[in-house]
């Protein structure tokens, strides 16, 4: 299956995509068809999973998968990337690409953040306000992201004025720089530290519950395999997706 990241690539994809004609630009041997699918970073394993569920249940189609940060793929899809499918971290970036959706959003899934550090715990963070502290080192995302506005605003609701070493574009390069031990600790969210499993310690972070993010996905309005996208989001909202989803750790929509 074909796999890419960052999703920055799709714009070369764009000419050699459009130039295949009818079969969803993504045809080989005239015998197979691809659809893309933008999804974001936190959907990586989850996405992957189902991306494989379906290829198995169309055989002769493939699904490409670009995982990026939620602002950088609804922009792509207003720009016209060639892409069929587009999931968010939030709705508000799912708004902001309106323009390049096909019909309402379905929302599938929530998601909260938590605070992971390594698992030794070199800093002795023990609390969420230990970010206070000058000598623990922690990372979030970009205020253009999704899990950034979470962050920002779990920041805020819980008093902490502390500034991160640094903002990264996506949630899983905010957990890279936990887990290569990089920083003493990140926000990220609860699915990514499922998906980290003994290479991170997870730590709660009050009120975490009213800043909740939601998921919701759509087809693409320039898509040209329009059956097979609506196909993809009935997967993602089915009992079975539905499954997928639940035991990576997220909340019902």
């Amino acid at each position: 299956m074909n796999r890419i990241a960052p999703a920055l690539a799709l714009l070369a994809l764009a000419a050699p995509l459009s130039g295949c004609g009818g079969d969803g630009g993504g045809t080989a041997g005239g015998d197979t068809t691809t659809i893309t699918v933008l999804a974001a970073a936190s959907l990586t394993e989850t996405f992957t999973a189902l991306a494989d569920r379906f290829e198995a249940d169309h055989p002769g189609v493939k699904v490409r998968l670009a995982f990026d940060s939620s602002a950088t793929l609804a922009q792509q899809a207003v720009d016209g990337a060639p892409a069929d499918v587009l999931a968010t971290a939030d709705t508000a970036t799912m708004d902001s690409a309106r323009d390049a959706v096909d019909g309402d959003p379905a929302v599938f899934a929530t998601n909260t953040l938590v605070l992971v550090t390594p698992p030794d715990d070199p800093a002795g963070i023990s609390r969420f306000d230990d970010l206070e502290s000058s000598d623990v080192t922690w990372v979030a995302c970009v205020p253009t992201a999704p899990c950034g506005r979470v962050a920002a605003a779990l920041l805020e609701d819980n008093g902490v004025a502390a500034e991160p070493a640094s903002l990264e574009v996506d949630v899983k390069s905010v957990l890279a720089k936990v887990t290569s031990d990089e920083a003493d600790a990140g926000l990220v969210y609860a699915t990514d530290a499922v998906a980290a499993g003994d290479r991170v310690r997870t730590l709660e972070i009050p009120r975490a519950g009213a800043e909740a993010t939601t998921y919701p996905i759509a087809t693409l309005r320039h898509s040209e395999q329009a059956d097979l996208a609506r196909a993809f989001v009935d997967l993602v909202t089915s009992p079975e997706g539905q499954q997928v989803l639940d035991d990576a750790g997220f909340g019902q929509p």
